[in-house]
């Protein structure tokens, strides 16, 4: 099981923009359409299905999403989306707990789950002739699942001890969730997927049970089934599976707490012994894909290679070539989100410069780009860098699965996958110098210090 945090996770995937993809083989004047055969349709009980045909191998992935995540907890129980995540993993009235990841290994297949603040999703790729089986387990456990204290409370403490794993014992993550707190003073984003561990302890059967009886329903979910595959299969398939399960609940309209305008710049330290390498990162807060002008989301796409995606980044030249004054440099955007999300540059700095010359470095670097704004040999290269990231994810089975999953699961649709590629040829240099120049401002920032510690100090 996964779990996709938003606190730190855009570190690790500098320039990865949201939606990364073409179709291969194809010119870029061409204005290709991501996965052409692509269809989609809705069975009786609400369940959104899409199908994406892919005949290379016969393979499928088979991929059910839940509208709802961490951003969606009730006040104090921060956690519980991914609790259940844990838990969908139990058995049901008509199966032991086990028994579906035992079948999905014996017929060689993969299997995994992932939380987020705006979804879960349960996915597993197996041979074709397997989709079936692996329907009818998941629609089985969308109806029927079994909790009790004997199974909650023990998945409970695997929860607490992911927990100080993942966070309590890294100061690399300590930092991160505290700069998204920081960052999203008002709206659940700034709360931590895994959840607050005085909340989780108070999580139990009850709490899991009712955000399972008001999420967990097929019009609250969509079935995305990418491979070797038709979609009239898949019609069938979802009808005398999925379609058997009946809506349990209407979860309605997401409403979530809004962030107010920000006014005034914020900067966390976090200081370790364990911190053998210090690193300075900077968040602003921005506009998704979901939440504002679908212009401005393509331009900060674009905007985050143009700095900080690789070797021909802003970023890297400066700090790295230039001034080798760093060794990594980046940035990134999570465009797939439904609220306001982040926009993020990081370095590390080399040898003995301190980690508050370098973020000095980084803001001239944005400053520069601000006032200047870039050139259109730039934005030509940031527009290739997205297109061979792009053909590169159409080489895994599940990737296109993923992207159509998170994006409807976010508030766009197939249309909006499908014509992203058009939409991004058309950003202008102006376009990106003009987001920079409204986003990328100290007020809308959090900027964080990972700084090691002597031997022997309390800290």
């Amino acid at each position: 099981m996964d779990l996709g945090s938003r606190t730190g996770t855009w570190v690790k995937r500098a320039a990865a923009a949201a939606f990364l993809f073409l179709a291969a083989g194809q010119a870029a004047s061409a204005a290709p359409v991501v996965a052409p055969d692509a269809t989609g349709f809705m069975l009786e009980n609400g369940l959104q299905v899409v199908v994406i045909p892919d005949r290379r191998a016969p393979v499928v992935t088979h991929m059910i999403w839940y509208k709802v995540g961490a951003a969606d907890e009730e006040r104090g129980e921060s956690g519980i989306a991914h609790f259940l995540e844990h838990l969908m993993f139990k058995g049901t009235k008509n199966r032991p707990a086990g028994q579906f990841s035992a079948v999905v290994a014996e017929i060689g297949g993969e299997e995994n789950a992932f939380t987020s603040a705006d979804f879960t999703a349960y996915h597993q790729t197996v041979a074709r002739e397997h989709l079936r089986t692996v329907m009818e387990f998941e629609a089985d456990r969308m109806e029927n699942l079994v909790l009790t204290d004997e199974v909650v409370s023990p998945e409970r403490d695997v929860i607490l001890e992911e927990r100080r794993g993942r966070i309590d014992n890294d100061p690399d993550s300590q930092l991160a969730e505290a700069m998204s707190a920081a960052l999203y003073q008002n709206h659940p984003y700034g709360i931590p997927v895994i959840g607050w561990e005085h909340e989780i302890r108070e999580l139990g059967r009850d709490e899991a049970v009712a955000f399972y009886n008001r999420y967990y329903t097929p019009n609250n979910a969509i079935l995305v089934v990418a491979g070797d595959v038709t979609g009239d299969e898949v019609r069938q398939l979802a009808a005398e599976t999925y379609g058997k399960v009946p809506r349990r609940a209407d979860p309605g309209e997401r409403r979530r707490a809004q962030e107010p305008p920000p006014v005034a710049a914020r900067t966390v330290i976090r200081t370790d012994t364990r911190v053998t390498q210090p690193s300075v990162r900077r968040s602003y807060l921005v506009p998704s894909y979901g939440s504002g002008p679908e212009k401005e989301a393509l331009a900060l796409d674009l905007l985050a290679d143009i700095l900080g995606g690789g070797t021909t980044s802003r970023l890297y030249r400066t700090l790295l070539i230039e001034k080798g004054i760093a060794s990594a440099a980046g940035a990134g955007y999570q465009g797939t989100a439904i609220d306001m999300t982040s926009f993020g540059v990081y370095a590390v700095p080399r040898g003995e410069v301190r980690p508050e010359a370098l973020a000095a470095e980084i803001d001239a670097v944005v400053g520069r780009l601000i006032e200047e704004g870039i050139t259109e040999e730039e934005l030509a290269r940031a527009k290739r860098h997205v297109r061979a990231a792009a053909v590169y994810t159409r080489d895994r089975i599940g990737s296109l699965a993923r992207i159509f999953g998170s994006a409807l699961a976010t508030g766009s649709t197939i249309a909006d996958v499908q014509e992203w590629p058009a939409r991004i040829q058309d950003v202008t240099a102006a376009e990106v110098q003009a987001v920079a120049r409204k986003y990328l401002t100290p007020e809308r920032s959090v900027t964080g210090y990972l700084i090691g510690a002597p031997a022997g100090d309390p800290t």
